[in-house]
């Protein structure tokens, strides 16, 4: 597997509209685990597409030496298919039946190969992505989200590929699955190229793929490495920026200076030819001489201008763009000890079936508490924040107070009016706030210009959170207690950054769903729940957090 790798060349894509995603880049991938980062809408999820053949460049090749393996986001899976199938096993599996059954066929034996071993191969597969207690037969409408991305990881790991693409695998995985895939990729030794914005896997990986417009930067060791490393470039470039700009007004200081000196000795000049009563041919010889002089001065000095005009203008270009946001909510501020949310018996039906055990759960929310809602996929989490929420599903019977504004951030993150702009949301939040100091505070969340008269609709998923955020944070009156469900799912990781910014400036209580443990050890959280087999306990942080408190004993409900 070693001499796996992936060489695009001169690769250029656009979109139908013919927008360009990127022109003429040229990359080679060889060897080892490569994460690859850039913002969302750069083109990472069309990069692997375009690798794994599923779509084509306008210009460029792309050579893949192995075996490829290919995990999309988006796994275009149905309902009806089995498991066998989804893992592309069950042609193989039919043949071993007949050949065991006595069919001596010799199609049989050509669609076996030398996938003897098939079954034994798969369970082990299965087994080390905490698939082993599903048979091969269960069709896939039965699994849960984090389960079908798993069976596809398996199903690509069965291929035995030299290469291997993952496009966000952690999505919908929780914890304990996310841990699983940590080990597989650990023990991977070809050629892996993997998007996501899971920090604790791209902290694993050996280099750092920045895609940058049309070019592919490299960066050697993990992520927290390589943020150390833009961290130190952005200090060197901004006070290169700072350097250019000084120099830049000194020269136009000192072209200023030159030419007031030039003209107060033109004045004296002329005042002294006219004195020393000289002919008019010489007179005028010696002014030319001195505008010549002058001119040529004047050339210098412009041409230094510019040359530092220019300094500053190739500092600026390697200075990236400031993209993350600083809030102050002190209207958020909810007194330590107040109950902001009490629930009794919460319980939602599925026809006859509760979700959850015995009479339902009970939970209590005291401010400003920072809370973990932690369990496996199925368990109800969301179901549980809805209802918090004060939306119970039908059948649902429970008893809820909250004090205070209660905000709800769900996975589609469809809060706002998407055919109203942002300024239109955020005037619909706060109306008592002037428009002046409502323009001011969306500059903070990085709407500046014209975008902040784009329709909600029109905006990337990372521009939607901040617009959310800005529209929830600030509405009149403020949110004592946050709902988010799964909130950093399909952000890119300065999206993530920006929503762990606004959560550490917010002072009220916040209940949060996430699988994600670099960003709730972020957030600051200090209490933690999990929620399995219909029950909602109080748990201890776990130990791949460093958490800033460790969570309290007793019952969820305290």
């Amino acid at each position: 597997m070693s001499d796996a790798f992936i060489v695009c060349s001169n690769l250029s894509f656009s979109w139908p509209d013919d927008v360009p995603v990127f022109e003429d880049l040229s990359f080679t991938v060889g060897g080892g685990r490569t994460g690859l980062v850039a913002p969302n809408g750069a083109g990472k999820s069309t990069l692997l597409k375009l690798i794994a053949g599923l779509s084509r460049p306008r210009h460029g090749s792309v050579s893949v030496q192995g075996v490829l393996g290919h995990l999309p986001q988006n796994l275009p899976l149905t309902g009806e298919l089995s498991v066998a199938e989804v893992l592309g096993i069950a042609p193989v599996i039919r043949a071993l039946d007949a050949i065991e059954s006595g069919d001596t066929g010799e199609e049989h034996f050509t669609t076996v190969g030398d996938d003897w071993d098939i079954e034994e191969r798969t369970r082990a597969q299965l087994d080390r992505l905490g698939l082993g207690d599903i048979s091969l037969t269960r069709p896939l409408h039965t699994l849960s989200g984090g389960q079908i991305v798993s069976l596809g990881l398996a199903a690509q790991l069965l291929k035995r590929p030299d290469v291997l693409l993952l496009d966000e695998p952690t999505n919908n995985l929780d914890l304990d699955a996310r841990h699983r895939l940590y080990d597989v990729l650990d023990d991977w030794r070809g050629c892996l190229l993997l998007v996501s914005h899971d920090r604790a896997l791209l902290d694993r990986m050996d280099r750092i793929a920045e895609l940058d417009r049309d070019q592919m930067r490299f960066h050697g060791g993990n992520f927290t490495e390589y943020q150390e490393a833009v961290r130190a470039a952005r200090e060197v470039a901004e006070r290169n920026v700072r350097n250019a700009e000084q120099e830049l007004r000194r020269e136009k200081r000192e072209m200023q200076q030159a030419r007031e000196r030039a003209e107060r000795r033109a004045g004296n000049a002329a005042r002294n030819l006219k004195d020393a009563g000289l002919p008019k041919i010489f007179a005028g010889t010696m002014k030319r001489g001195a505008q010549e002089a002058a001119g040529k001065a004047r050339q210098t000095h412009t041409a230094r201008v510019d040359e530092a005009r220019d300094r500053l203008d190739e500092a600026g270009r390697a200075l990236r763009e400031e993209q993350s946001i600083t809030l102050e909510l002190p209207s958020t501020n909810v007194p330590a000890g107040r109950t902001v949310f009490l629930g009794e018996r919460m319980q939602i039906h599925y026809g006859e079936r509760p979700l959850f055990a015995g009479e339902g759960v009970d939970l209590t929310v005291q401010g400003p508490e920072r809370i973990a809602l932690t369990g496996p996929n199925g368990a109800g989490k969301s179901s549980l924040l809805r209802m918090v929420n004060g939306d119970p599903e039908p059948g649902g019977d429970s008893t809820r107070r909250a004090a205070g504004r209660v905000a709800y951030l769900s996975q589609r993150l469809d809060l706002l009016d998407l055919d109203r702009t942002v300024a239109e949301n955020l005037a619909a939040f706060a109306p008592g706030m002037p428009q002046a100091q409502r323009m001011n505070l969306l500059a903070r969340f990085l709407f500046r210009g014209a975008r902040v008269h784009l329709p909600v609709g029109a905006l990337s998923g990372g521009e939607r959170l901040r617009a959310t955020l800005a529209c929830v944070l600030y509405a009149e009156p403020a949110p004592q207690l946050l709902l988010l469900d799964e909130p950093t799912n399909n952000l890119d990781l300065v999206g993530v950054g920006q929503l762990e910014s606004a959560l550490n400036a917010f002072e009220g209580a916040f209940v949060v769903v996430s699988h994600d443990e670099r960003f709730l050890a972020e957030i600051k959280v200090e209490r933690w729940l999990r929620l399995a087999g219909g029950r909602l306990t109080e748990t201890a942080a776990p130990a791949t957090v460093s958490a800033p408190a460790t969570a309290r004993a007793g019952d969820a409900s305290r």
